[in-house]
């Protein structure tokens, strides 16, 4: 008994040993692992952006302009008058002076191909008369003007040159762009030279001043002389052109843009192909759908898409989108507003044909448009008619005074169209005039259907209101110009 008593002992303290050595094979294997997975975060926080800017410096520029104004008395501006960025982004302070003269101004750049071609912002170089080029290794050789896009304020310049070092862009929506991800600046601030500063993407898809706005918001130090440069992932790509900052003392206080590649690419290629830019247009007047509208559009569950309330000739009328649509789908990409469509169509190319998605009375139609171009196209307006209607019919209806058209009220009220109804007259204190409509408005449409006289606009009113809606959606027309308006229907 006493040597089986033994043997257990001699089992049990061997499994303890065992157990005791697979704990420490375990616990070393998690020390592996998280010593990877801090050696994993340390790469995501860089100890030193040299090697980086070691790599990309020499296909930054410095771009010195040369041109010849007529003499001021007083201070003048330090953006280029007509820049769409003067709110933001202020250039070198020229001085004031008197008779023409010569004046001087900085910016930067980037070489984007080896066979020179060089981008930039256009309000580095508007209205220039010569462009000089300076290059990381000291060399200076003159540029010449390729094509410009104000409405991005992105240009393109080319020098005679081959073989240069150059970079190129990287997706400004994919990884390495994300909210958070670092991000290295460089350019010629304050005209002293090559310079580099670093920071994260503070922000996407911000919107300044023009209707292609897609920026990038970075803390990455930006200041005057940087326009034009390069803003730089941690792989070397370009993922926008730095343009503007926010600043109440014209310094950078962390709160920089840069257009993003994914609308400067676009740009570049058109410019580089036709000189001028070739931006898709649709055809349509469109307006935001609002939360107060949802409840009115048959179908609709949230405030997304885009309202259309004008279809006057062009490709949107040609492929059967009406007035009261909402765009909620263009070419696959879900539309959220019509600051989204408009930018999507405009980087489409001219003549592409795409499948476009609208609500209508509560069903959902698909169409085939065929892109037009918008720097070509101009909208129709539509006829006025001046046919006499004896005795219109008048009614107050929503706070709103109505009565169908006559010549008198449109020579009044300088209407241009004939069908409807024109307001005469408003409450101040009713829901309509918060929404900003004055007399000689003109509704064209109720609940997404035609109105000719007062009885047609009561008959959509009890349509809405047997429908269980709590509001009712009106087209309004001023000077021509559409837009909707939900009005909350009476109890």
């Amino acid at each position: 008994m006493k040597s089986k008593a033994i043997a257990i002992q001699h089992d049990q303290g061997q499994a303890r040993r065992l157990f005791t050595a697979l704990f420490a094979v375990i616990a070393l294997a998690l020390a592996l692992v998280l010593a990877q997975v801090n050696a994993s975060n340390a790469q995501a926080r860089p100890a030193t952006f040299a090697d980086l800017a070691e790599m990309v410096s020499p296909s930054v520029v410095n771009i010195t302009t040369s041109t010849m104004v007529a003499g001021r008395t007083g201070p003048q501006g330090i953006v280029p008058e007509g820049s769409p960025f003067e709110d933001f982004f202020n250039d070198l302070d020229r001085g004031p002076g008197q008779g023409a003269r010569r004046s001087s101004a900085l910016g930067s750049g980037f070489v984007i191909s080896a066979d020179g071609f060089i981008v930039t912002n256009n309000h580095v170089i508007e209205g220039a008369d010569e462009i000089s080029i300076e290059f990381f290794s000291g060399e200076e050789l003159p540029a010449v003007l390729v094509g410009t896009d104000p409405n991005t304020d992105i240009a393109l310049l080319k020098v005679d040159a081959t073989d240069l070092p150059f970079v190129k862009f990287g997706d400004s929506n994919g990884g390495g762009a994300r909210v958070g991800d670092w991000v290295m600046a460089m350019g010629n601030p304050l005209g002293q030279g090559f310079s580099v500063s670093a920071g994260i993407v503070s922000a996407r898809n911000r919107a300044l001043s023009g209707t292609y706005d897609d920026y990038i918001q970075t803390d990455a130090a930006i200041n005057r002389g940087n326009s034009g440069g390069p803003l730089f992932n941690m792989d070397g790509d370009v993922i926008g052109v730095n343009t503007a900052i926010l600043s109440p003392n014209g310094g950078s206080i962390g709160i920089g843009f840069a257009m993003s590649s994914a609308v400067v690419r676009n740009v570049v290629d058109q410019l580089k192909e036709f000189g001028e830019t070739r931006r898709g247009w649709l055809g349509v007047r469109i307006q935001d759908v609002t939360p107060d509208m949802v409840d009115a559009i048959s179908g609709l569950e949230a405030a997304r898409g885009a309202l259309v309330t004008d279809v006057p000739t062009g490709p949107a009328e040609d492929a059967g989108m009406l007035s009261g649509d909402v765009i909620l789908l263009f070419d696959g990409v879900q539309i959220e507003d019509t600051r989204e469509l408009v930018r999507i169509v405009g980087n489409s190319p001219v003549g592409k044909e795409v499948p476009v998605e609208v609500l209508r009375g509560g069903d959902m139609v698909q169409l085939t448009v065929v892109l037009g171009r918008r720097e070509t196209s101009e909208a129709v307006a539509f006829p006025a008619s001046t046919d006499e209607q004896d005795d219109p019919a008048e009614a107050e209806i929503l706070g709103l005074t109505l009565s169908e058209i006559t010549p008198d009220l449109t020579e009044q009220y300088s209407l241009t169209t004939d069908t409807g109804l024109v307001i005469t007259g408003i409450n101040p204190a009713s829901e309509a005039a918060s929404k900003g409509l004055i007399e000689g408005d003109v509704i064209t449409e109720a609940g997404q259907q035609a109105v000719t006289n007062v009885a047609d606009l009561e008959a959509r009113i009890v349509e809405a209101t047997e429908a269980g809606r709590k509001s009712i959606l009106l087209l309004v027309r001023r000077g021509g110009d559409p837009r909707f308006v939900a009005l909350v229907l009476e109890k």
